[in-house]
């Protein structure tokens, strides 16, 4: 068994944010035990700890398709005190971003354990401000309190559609996809209506038959998105939904398409072009909305992902309608718990805010000068 103040799980941006602002407010590494020369006891020494369950420094950026390159994401948000440096836009995102991350992990120290994967959090007893129990499959941690920032990426969205099992082809999420190079020569069924549907039906459409589908018809923007004044808007929205209990909606569907240098090539290549949702997959192909049948030897559901929240699931903290109602990033039913890098804070920008807005809301519950 092992104690410290605050367990942060997960180390993407919103990770590590949250542990530059604890280190920040006085928290010390949890991992330099109490009988360290120089440490003092437990009691009047907060401690945190970092449990990311990747391989090596990065988040989900370490896992996105190879031909994502710096110049074709959305950019990245610098790190708090740790400016984002020159890159290479024709550089790999999955690249550029884990190096990026690493470094700053090693310029603030932070205390990081990997690859720990957190199975569960419950409850140490019936104290509402007692501890809470962090089991894990490298032994369990007792803690005052949570902060959750397991993003998406390890809970893909995979609609259900009749006769998907009998499928004699390949079916494969955003998460899986590793290049177009893998598709050459085949007809492909991309669904999705986001940016990285787009992006991969760009790609794939160079070298194969491509056919889109999507549940409403995609609008593009005329103008760039302003994030100082649609961008406020948008999580204005996102966040008053959190606060009366609804699920989290997605900020970049709310921020629609944008003409970007990959979208106009799908355009002038005649990739484009959206056909409303197949109404059952056969085993060759998909039936479409107008009754016609479509061969197809692989379909690619870019489909978006939900917050990855499993391990949360002992402490009830989702109403009946599936949303977890929160003040900032705090769980209203629940305060030991702060969700970051969730709703209203899933872009990489209100990832930094919500880790700091985090722990000052936490330092406060903890009885901790502000």
């Amino acid at each position: 068994m092992q104690e410290a103040t605050v367990v942060v799980i997960g180390a993407g941006q919103a990770g590590l944010s949250a542990g530059y602002h604890l280190a920040r407010r006085g928290f010390h590494s949890a991992l330099i035990p109490a009988s360290a020369p120089g440490a003092a006891s437990p009691a009047h020494r907060p401690s945190f700890v970092m449990l990311d369950a990747n391989p090596a420094p990065g988040g989900a950026w370490q896992h996105r398709w190879e031909s994502l390159h710096m110049a074709t994401v959305n950019g990245i948000f610098g790190l708090p005190g740790f400016p984002t440096p020159d890159v290479d836009p024709e550089e790999p995102s999955r690249e550029a971003v884990p190096t990026y991350f690493e470094a700053f992990e090693e310029r603030n120290r932070l205390p990081i354990l990997r690859p720990v994967r957190v199975e569960v959090v419950g409850r140490a007893d019936d104290d509402p401000e007692g501890d809470l129990v962090v089991e894990t499959d490298a032994g369990r941690w007792w803690t005052r309190a949570v902060i959750n920032a397991t993003g998406t990426w390890n809970n893909p969205v995979l609609p259900g559609y009749p006769g998907k099992n009998v499928f004699t082809g390949r079916q494969l999420h955003t998460r899986d996809y590793v290049s177009a190079a893998e598709f050459a020569g085949q007809r492909v069924a991309i669904v999705g209506g986001g940016i990285s549907a787009v992006q991969q039906l760009e790609e794939i459409s160079r070298s194969a038959t491509t056919f889109w589908y999507t549940r409403r018809e995609p609008v593009f923007r005329d103008g760039p998105f302003r994030p100082e004044v649609e961008g406020r808007q948008i999580i204005a929205s996102i966040t008053a939904a959190i606060e009366a209990g609804a699920p989290p909606g997605s900020i970049v569907a709310n921020t629609g398409l944008t003409w970007s240098p990959y979208a106009i090539a799908a355009r002038d290549r005649g990739a484009l072009v959206r056909r409303p949702m197949f109404t059952a997959i056969e085993p060759h192909g998909v039936r479409e909305a107008d009754g016609s049948f479509t061969p197809v030897d692989a379909i690619l559901w870019a489909t978006g992902f939900r917050p990855d929240l499993a391990h949360l699931e002992p402490l009830h903290l989702k109403n009946d309608r599936g949303g977890i109602e929160m003040r900032g990033t705090q769980v209203l039913a629940e305060p030991r718990v702060h969700l970051i890098g969730y709703g209203p804070s899933q872009s990489t920008v209100g990832a930094n805010r919500a880790g700091r807005d985090a722990i000052r809301r936490l330092t406060r519950w903890l009885g901790m000068s502000n």
